[in-house]
């Protein structure tokens, strides 16, 4: 029997560990014997710009980048970045969305106003929406910089692996200091999906 496969497309703007999240669920997959092929997409992040990431992992996988429509899962850290790559996921699929707001230059000068009805929208591609308070958790946890884990843990419920592949993957990629609270930040994302 071959192992399953799968597409996890990542999106969000700059700042918020996107990339130390794909980096997290990559290193997971590999431990749990999964062939990985990751790419990223920076963009302006430095400036609150998108940035997105590529993830694919199979018994065999041959190319990092993911087909719009071909996504098994939407991972978005930011609302407006999951409407804006919401045509990434496959029929069907499943997106695990932040609740956070962050508006974009133009809606912070006051020359555009942020989008009403982006939940809608996302239910019209897929039923399978599932909206998370990433921040809040986070926040409950004093570490703002955990919204990725608090992300990966809401999005685990989704994915073929034990939660113990994630945490073998936090203590080998992150400094032991930082260890635990991103463990804690994983489990307080998988309560926030029943």
């Amino acid at each position: 029997m071959s192992a399953p496969r799968g597409n996890i497309f990542l999106a969000g703007v700059g700042g918020q560990g996107i990339l130390l999240a794909s980096e997290v669920l990559g290193e997971a997959f590999l431990a749990a014997g999964y062939d990985v092929k990751k790419s990223e997409v920076h963009g302006m992040a430095q400036r609150g710009g998108a940035v997105t990431t590529h993830l694919r992992f199979g018994q065999k996988v041959y190319s990092p980048l993911i087909e719009p429509g071909t996504a098994d899962i939407l991972i978005a850290f930011e609302k407006l970045e999951a409407l804006r790559f919401i045509h990434y996921l496959k029929p069907g699929g499943t997106a695990v969305v932040n609740a956070q707001e962050i508006p974009p230059a133009p809606v912070s000068s006051g020359q555009e106003h942020y989008p009403e009805g982006i939940e809608e929208a996302m239910r019209a591609v897929t039923p399978h929406v599932h909206l998370v308070d990433a921040l809040t958790a986070a926040l409950a946890l004093h570490e703002v910089r955990a919204v990725n884990m608090v992300m990966a843990g809401a999005a685990s419920h989704f994915l073929p692996l034990a939660e113990d592949a994630y945490v073998a993957a936090l203590t080998k990629r992150l400094p032991a200091k930082y260890v635990e609270v991103n463990v804690q930040a994983f489990r307080a994302g998988r309560a926030l999906v029943p």
